[in-house]
């Protein structure tokens, strides 16, 4: 029988850390992308399109790593690198275009923002060429916060009730009131400020005002709030529902001190996010607002801006000054959404568990606190009585107490026998 050759010993993959190979492929990958794309856009066809240019070197620079990396790896290990590298060219593409919106947005507007009377006053009295440090977006920041006011006092309870429908009394209509709320999250915002517009303004004859805005914005809000709750709702544990029907408790009583109080910080966190869909919204405000340069507290009558429709009205002007000002508010918009979103991480990254460990911590030294509260007056009377007894002695010295010792007589006493006795 001819001898075996050896196997070879299979390699151990490296899948954590960045190589020396990994990033001469990468450099070298990239590099002649580049050379190739620039040769093949200048002689054979050429690419006027910066979009088209970089389309075009990703592909090259994919197929030319992938070349690089099957040259000292195996299959497995090729398809593996060329996807993480797909991926975080993905991630790390969305997250340049991400950044360029927000600096392009702060860098445009820069020139009205130092303004302090671009805060505190609207635009009644400055036109289109008045300089930035004449009107403001006053107007706009009070109708915003108007708007959105109402619209959460019609969306909260309509979504909260309907998500509790949803989670507690499952069956074919909550079937299909899902089914309707997850059509209505894909709703493009022109349809409900048309259906507004149709029955509000139109058919009812209600103005165009900030109430008809905020009707709108509540059907935009409306879908976000009753997914993000039914999902929270659901997250309850069923023990939990049945330690209460268990001690005699209703779904009514059930539902509002046990799963409502569970679930506190994720229905926070669902109405901060359908708040944040809602105060961005631009056509549904188009239709039914109406649009003014004034102050307009009332949202019963006449015209009301938000910021969204203030930006729409500003960046249509020709003028530098009216398109800073357009900026300046995107600016404001994107700082009021981004702090909305941080609230809601923050209230929806606590976790439970945490909580009541905290809360356990809060008791024990609140009992530690008492424990010493209590033991510090039996120690300042037991002082005190040390301090009464030394003051009673002759001499101002503390009396020793002798305790008596029995003495036994002599004679009393056994005696060991002598060894006479003893023979």
């Amino acid at each position: 029988m001819a001898d075996l050759a050896p196997a070879r010993g299979e390699v151990r993959r490296q899948l954590t850390g960045l190589r020396i190979s990994d990033l001469l492929n990468l450099c070298g990958a990239g590099a002649a992308a580049v050379a190739l794309t620039a040769l093949i856009s200048s002689q054979l066809a050429p690419v006027t399109s910066p979009l088209g240019f970089v389309a075009l070197a990703a592909a090259i620079f994919l197929a030319l790593y992938a070349l690089l990396v099957s040259l000292a790896e195996r299959g497995v290990a090729v398809r593996d690198r060329l996807v993480t590298v797909m991926v975080h060219g993905l991630a790390f593409t969305v997250l340049a275009v991400l950044v360029f919106i927000v600096v392009f947005t702060f860098a445009r507007g820069a020139a009205a923002l130092p303004h302090l009377n671009f805060f505190t006053d609207d635009m009644a009295k400055a036109g289109p060429l008045d300089p930035l440090d004449v009107g403001g977006i006053a107007h706009a920041i009070v109708g915003t916060l108007i708007q959105i006011t109402i619209a959460l006092v019609i969306t909260i309870p309509l979504g909260l009730l309907t998500a509790v429908f949803l989670t507690e009394m499952p069956g074919r209509f909550a079937r299909l009131v899902r089914t309707v709320v997850e059509a209505m999250t894909a709703l493009p915002s022109i349809v409900a400020g048309l259906f507004v517009y149709a029955t509000l303004v139109l058919a009812l004859g209600v103005p165009k005002s900030g109430v008809a805005a905020a009707t709108a914005i509540s059907i935009m809000m409306l879908p976000i709030m009753i997914r993000s709750a039914d999902v929270v709702l659901r997250l309850v544990p069923g023990t939990l529902k049945e330690a209460s029907y268990a001690l005699g408790a209703g779904q009514f009583r059930t539902v509002r001190q046990v799963v409502l109080p569970t679930t506190r910080s994720g229905l926070t966190t669902a109405v901060i996010l359908a708040t944040a869909r809602g105060i961005g919204e631009t056509s549904p405000v188009l239709l039914t607002s109406g649009f003014t340069a004034a102050m307009n507290s009332d949202p019963t009558s006449g015209p009301m801006v938000s910021l969204p429709l203030a930006i729409f009205q500003f960046v249509k002007s020709p003028e530098p000054t009216m398109v800073a000002r357009g900026f300046g508010t995107a600016a404001v918009l994107m700082l009021l959404v981004l702090a909305l979103f941080v609230v809601a991480r923050v209230i929806g990254g606590s976790n439970p568990l945490k909580k009541d460990e905290r809360r356990r911590a809060k008791e024990q030294a609140r009992a530690r606190r008492r424990t010493s509260r209590s033991k510090r007056p039996a120690r300042l009377s037991s002082l005190s009585a040390l301090a009464r007894e030394h003051a009673a002695a002759p001499g101002g010295s503390t009396p020793v107490k002798h305790t008596p010792v029995e003495h036994t007589p002599v004679e009393h006493l056994p005696l060991e026998p002598s060894p006479q006795e003893q023979s």
